[in-house]
């Protein structure tokens, strides 16, 4: 009888967790109607994802790398006008704006232009209220919409990245997270914790802590971290779907233009989402993805918005990227 009554527990608090996260019917799309691929990538994505309708929403979106906050205001507010009430977070289907002055435009959008989630610069910035959080219900516990942008400018790249998520839906993969050490100081300091996530994460999936440079072929990849400005061993690395990776560097979420690596190279090489940062924030750890916080999330069922978003303490400066809905893992473990 015991044994019966906790196995019901278990599965009650499964089925809350699951009722609580982020699904379909609680994404909204918004689009720039004044674009053809990014209109037209969103209505793909919207009918192999299921959206209803109703969340599907077209602005007019200024095609430019950077918008200003009044911009964003004008903007932001025509969409909440229209999005429906049990929306939860959203889907930014376009390539620019991808930065609202010195915020990154999923946080703006999430949450509207504040000045101290960028302009302290190298301080510290505005915290994340769902940083290691439970539960997903954002909009209902902390007003705020998180956001991930999916780039529509390459149309061959954004069909490959939503098919990557599609895949990875309840595939349960035996990949392998990788924490890459560099020898670049200022950019390896996500390093100090590794030891952490190792300790917290290693008998739930395989964790491997690596150096650079990395000379063969990694081809297992479920998530990859590492701190470098230009990751030389890119085009060496193969990602199962579902896969995240970023590196910690200044500007990996100017996705043009910039003399650093941009976070969308990582999606051009396999990954399913990545994050970068969209102006200077230093090399302050929380305002990056915390691997273990992510990968703990990832690993218990989380969609990937889910577990990006709740991996970074401070996000105003963080442009997340790829496939929101992707989930590998059906049930925590």
């Amino acid at each position: 009888m015991l044994r019966h009554v906790l196995l019901m527990g278990l599965v009650l608090i499964a089925w809350r967790s699951h009722a609580e996260g982020l699904s379909a019917d609680r994404l909204g799309v918004i689009y720039n109607r004044d674009d053809r691929l990014s209109t037209d990538i969103a209505q793909f994505y919207a009918a192999q994802r299921h959206i209803p309708a109703s969340n599907l929403i077209g602005l007019s979106v200024p095609a430019r790398a950077t918008i200003d906050r009044d911009e964003l205001k004008r903007l932001r507010n025509e969409m909440l006008n229209k999005l429906p009430t049990d929306v939860q977070s959203l889907l930014l289907v376009w390539s620019r704006p991808y930065a609202v002055e010195c915020m990154s435009v999923t946080t703006a959008f999430a949450a509207g232009y504040q000045p101290g989630f960028c302009e302290p610069g190298c301080g510290r910035t505005t915290l994340n209220p769902l940083f290691d959080s439970d539960g997903w219900l954002p909009a209902d516990t902390t007003g705020w919409l998180p956001a991930m942008l999916l780039p529509s400018a390459d149309e061959a790249l954004a069909r490959a990245v939503i098919g990557r998520g599609i895949k990875a839906d309840g595939s349960e993969p035996l990949g392998t997270a990788y924490l890459v050490r560099t020898g670049d100081t200022s950019r390896n300091v996500r390093a100090a914790g590794y030891a952490d996530g190792v300790a917290l994460l290693s008998n739930r999936l395989r964790i491997v802590e690596a150096r650079t440079p990395v000379t063969a072929p990694v081809i297992d990849i479920l998530a990859y971290f590492t701190g470098v400005a230009h990751v030389d061993e890119l085009s060496r690395l193969k990602f199962r779907p579902g896969a995240v990776a970023d590196h910690l560097t200044s500007f990996g979420g100017q996705l043009e233009g910039s003399a650093q690596m941009s976070a969308l190279e990582w999606l051009r090489q396999g990954a399913t989402a990545s994050y970068g940062s969209v102006s200077e924030p230093c090399n302050l750890p929380g305002k990056f993805p915390n691997p273990a916080v992510f990968l703990d999330h990832y690993r218990r069922g989380g969609t990937l918005l889910e577990a990006y978003w709740k991996s970074v303490a401070m996000p105003g400066q963080g442009l997340f990227i790829g496939e929101p809905l992707a989930r590998p893992y059906d049930s925590p473990r």
